[in-house]
């Protein structure tokens, strides 16, 4: 009878238990949530106090296609009054041509900066894939902070008709960067490029002419069609002022590349920060490289396919090209209002 009547109270000592282990894991699980949920990256800085914060957010938001180089004297540690939530948006800024220009190097030299998020492939959007949509353009961009700037390179957009409509379509305001080279060393370096994948092709001098005895250009030929540049430029100038376009210098890329680095960060607004300290000159390759890139204490030089050796050309024929490639420099210099001093 004594085990019977202390039966409910028994029972009334085990809820209470139940009831308070129930209480506690609720408490423990809210508590779990609230820690994780303030380690967010994306969400808030948990390294102001680091030098290395700019970077560490950087990074952990977005690895991208191609390797990001970040010298250590560039990262700036100081966070307050930033967004840390990144998100993917359209570009702000294109690096729109040309072909065989220095449109690689200029990308991998401004993605030294810490406000420049760039793609490193070339989406080929706004020429081959635009039926896709703004809203696959968009996918492809690296996520940005509020403040830095996007950006993608296409060479072949600079020469395709429709493409200034299309761009103007998406952002009136948007920044278009050309880099351009005397056009006869640009076809030669294109020519060469073209004999790497497909060695059985006609000699540069034989495709340079539509007949040779009576000395008339193919003007249609892709490597000296590209050339052009004051043809293929009335075409943006059409959509753009030329306020929003920068010219860089191709030469002076290879001769003075923080010269025209910092020309480009003037033009993006951006700060002053890609020096002549970033870069040396490889004797080999013939054009800068970057002296410390991003993870390793190795110098970083651009990939085999940049600086071939180009083939040896009949002077006559550069002669002919000169003479015919003269009144389209002329022409390209009164536009751009920028000589560039092409013989």
């Amino acid at each position: 009878m004594a085990t019977f009547s202390n039966s409910p109270l028994d029972l009334r000592r085990l809820l209470q238990k139940l009831v308070i282990m129930f209480s506690f894991s609720i408490i423990c699980v809210s508590i779990l949530y609230v820690l994780l949920g303030c380690c967010e990256p994306d969400l808030v800085d948990s390294s102001q106090n680091s030098p290395l914060g700019w970077y560490n957010k950087t990074v952990l938001r977005e690895t991208l296609t191609a390797p990001r180089y970040v010298a250590d004297d560039i990262v700036d540690g100081n966070s307050s009054g930033k967004d840390w939530t990144a998100s993917r948006r359209l570009p702000d800024a294109l690096i729109i041509g040309v072909k065989k220009g220095g449109t690689r190097a200029l990308l991998e030299f401004l993605r030294l900066h810490p406000d420049v998020r760039a793609l490193g492939s070339e989406p080929h959007f706004f020429d081959r894939h635009y039926m896709r949509g703004l809203g696959w353009y968009r996918s492809m961009m690296p996520k940005a902070l509020n403040g830095q700037i996007v950006m993608e390179k296409t060479p072949r957009y600079f020469i395709s008709p429709e493409t200034p409509g299309r761009i103007h379509a998406m952002s009136r305001h948007i920044k278009l960067i050309v880099v351009v080279r005397d056009p006869i060393t640009r076809a030669i370096s294109d020519y060469t490029q073209i004999i790497s994948k497909t060695p059985h092709i006609p000699s540069f001098e034989s495709l340079t002419f539509k007949n040779r005895s009576t000395g008339q250009i193919d003007s249609l030929w892709s490597p000296l069609y590209i050339g052009l540049y004051a043809r293929h430029l009335e075409r943006w100038l059409a959509y753009f002022p030329l306020s929003q376009i920068h010219f860089v210098h191709g030469e002076r890329l290879i001769s003075d590349p923080a010269g025209e680095l910092g020309r480009v960060q003037d033009f993006l607004g951006l700060q002053r920060i890609i020096t002549d300290k970033h870069f040396y000159f490889n004797k080999t390759k013939g054009f800068p490289c970057l002296k410390k890139p991003e993870g390793s204490s190795k110098p970083h030089c651009l990939g085999k396919t940049k600086g071939r050796t180009h083939p040896k050309i009949d002077p006559e024929v550069i002669q002919k090209l000169r003479e015919f490639y003269q009144p389209h420099n002329l022409k390209f210099y009164q536009m751009a209002g920028m000589d560039f001093g092409w013989q």
